[in-house]
């Protein structure tokens, strides 16, 4: 198998390197511009979801592409989340998506569209159990070819496990030298679960994220020393414990970039020194626990003691 693979417990590969579509402004144009762009310089994986309004573009970039033969529809890896309002049907909500996260452990409020919830929008009862047999059904019908679960913490993969008929191919979450998920890794790991990485550079430009990973000291060194960039450090770190990661730019010199990643070696040194990094968790999800309608009440009881 390739380097820049790796391989699912459903026998599908998964290309290390993937370029997220996620798109606050919902700009379909820029979307489809930039996904024929990343084709162009050698993607072949591409992450969306329904709450982050590009799936439809997505979709429309690789028609187009599959439809002049610049790409094969075998060679691309589409990943798409099944938002939390959609938890009680998915198969309903699988019209254009052919691999399937489930977005976030919570469940809201059929009709719930909007990132972040209020307060009389969420569900008490999680409804994990019945959600995961709604995906094993997409999954018989051949609606998509795995399934796979965002944001899950080693207790909600045990859970997982101890009911489902068919065990999780991907675990996305956040993951970069700053957030290292060495516990959560493991326990994928044992289970033959792969992890994808979110937010491989700490997220730089969202309103949650941070420039702390690429403007890190001893990241920094560690690019110098290759004659590297920070990004491209964060990047192959990453893809060193085996991981897919997800970055996200629409630029077409920093996708390039990007893609140099592949090229990188870090030696033992380097990750030593990063396995020695103060760990900093971005994505919290505070907007998931409030103290009346949310099954979690603190941030601790939704990330089960792993932040």
């Amino acid at each position: 198998m390739r380097s820049d693979m790796a391989r699912l417990r459903c026998g599908k590969t998964i290309p290390l390197l993937g370029m997220g579509t996620y798109c606050p402004k919902k700009d379909q144009e820029s979307t489809i511009s930039a996904v024929h762009q990343a084709i162009k310089i050698g993607y072949r994986h591409f992450d969306t979801a329904k709450i982050y309004g590009s799936e439809e573009a997505l979709g429309t970039a690789l028609g187009q592409a599959i439809s002049c033969g610049s790409v094969q529809r075998e060679d691309i890896f589409v990943t798409s989340k099944l938002w939390s309002s959609d938890h009680h049907d998915p198969i309903s909500a699988l019209t254009q998506t052919l691999n399937y996260l489930v977005h976030w452990p919570i469940k809201l409020k059929p009709g719930v569209s909007e990132p972040v919830p209020k307060e009389d929008e969420f569900e008490k009862d999680l409804g994990i159990e019945e959600t995961w047999q709604g995906m094993e059904r997409c999954l018989e019908m051949g609606l998509c070819r795995s399934i796979g679960v965002s944001n899950f913490s080693s207790k909600k993969i045990y859970d997982l496990l101890d009911f489902a008929s068919v065990s999780p191919s991907v675990n996305q979450v956040e993951m970069h030298p700053l957030w290292r998920q060495s516990k959560l890794r493991e326990v994928c790991e044992e289970n033959k679960i792969h992890v994808s990485g979110y937010s491989p550079l700490g997220a730089p430009g969202n309103c949650w994220g941070s420039t702390a990973v690429i403007e890190h000291p001893v990241i920094k060194s560690i690019a110098l020393r290759h004659n590297a960039t920070p990004a491209q450090v964060a990047l192959r770190w990453g893809m060193s414990k085996r991981a897919s990661v997800i970055v996200k730019s629409f630029n077409g010199t920093r996708m390039r970039e990007n893609k140099r990643a592949l090229e990188i070696k870090l030696d033992d040194q380097d990750l030593l020194l990063i396995d020695q990094l103060e760990e900093w968790k971005l994505m919290r999800g505070d907007f998931l626990v409030n103290q009346t309608t949310s099954p979690y009440k603190s941030i601790e009881q939704l990330w089960d003691n792993e932040i």
